[in-house]
């Protein structure tokens, strides 16, 4: 991948593997914009964006996100946010999986359009899986480890980490197999597969771009 073009990297990961913080410290040590669930929801919820509207946003205005950009000062950061609480959360709309796919989908792209970006789940591996200057990689852990940094990130006991961490695997393995017709599991969909184990998140940052730099 080359860092002197547009480029993007998308960071999959298992809740408790510490791969949403990895992804921030990739941002910030890239200087560049990083994109999370809290960003593609409030796109969503401040404009009203279906992919009607998307639709009809860039039939009006080439740089249409741009223009939203301005109006969200600054960006909700995850860590401010409890992102991995979030993915417990369903959407609230009134519409299908398949228009949020769609309209996600469409978001995604026109962020990448907009310049480099790092991108946090979101299917982003699937969507940007015929970029020209794309890298992918899955950030995993052991049980045991995801277990104890979700009791600890959320206060929770280990009965409740262990249920929250099952049910998310599960909707998001669903989710995935879905809309992209494979595995989020299967590390043919990676450039890189991380075991987060006995490493801290800028140890992992710090892995990947030597990675970028080989």
């Amino acid at each position: 991948m080359n860092l002197k073009e547009p480029f993007v990297i998308t960071v999959s990961r298992e809740i408790g593997s510490g791969g949403h913080t990895v992804g921030q410290i990739l941002a910030d040590r890239l200087n560049t914009r990083y994109c999370d669930r809290n960003l593609v929801e409030t796109l969503e919820d401040k404009f009203n964006l279906s992919i009607e509207e998307i639709e009809k946003r860039k039939g009006e205005k080439k740089n249409w996100l741009a223009d939203f950009f301005q109006h969200i000062t600054p960006f909700p950061l995850a860590k401010d946010m409890g992102a991995d609480a979030q993915f417990t959360q369903e959407f609230k709309r009134g519409v299908t999986t398949d228009d949020i796919y769609k309209a996600e989908t469409e978001i995604l792209l026109e962020l990448a359009n907009e310049g480099s970006c790092v991108i946090a789940g979101r299917s982003g591996f699937y969507v940007f899986r015929n970029h020209p200057n794309h890298l992918s990689v899955f950030i995993t852990a052991s049980d045991p480890n995801r277990i104890q940094r979700v009791m600890r990130k959320q206060n929770l006991t280990e009965e409740s980490a262990i249920a929250l961490i099952r049910d998310i695997d599960k909707k998001r393995e669903n989710y995935i197999r879905r809309y992209t017709g494979t595995s989020r599991y299967d590390i043919r969909n990676y450039d890189l597969v991380l075991n987060a184990d006995g490493h801290t998140e800028d140890q992992l940052a710090d892995i990947i771009l030597s990675y970028l730099e080989d």
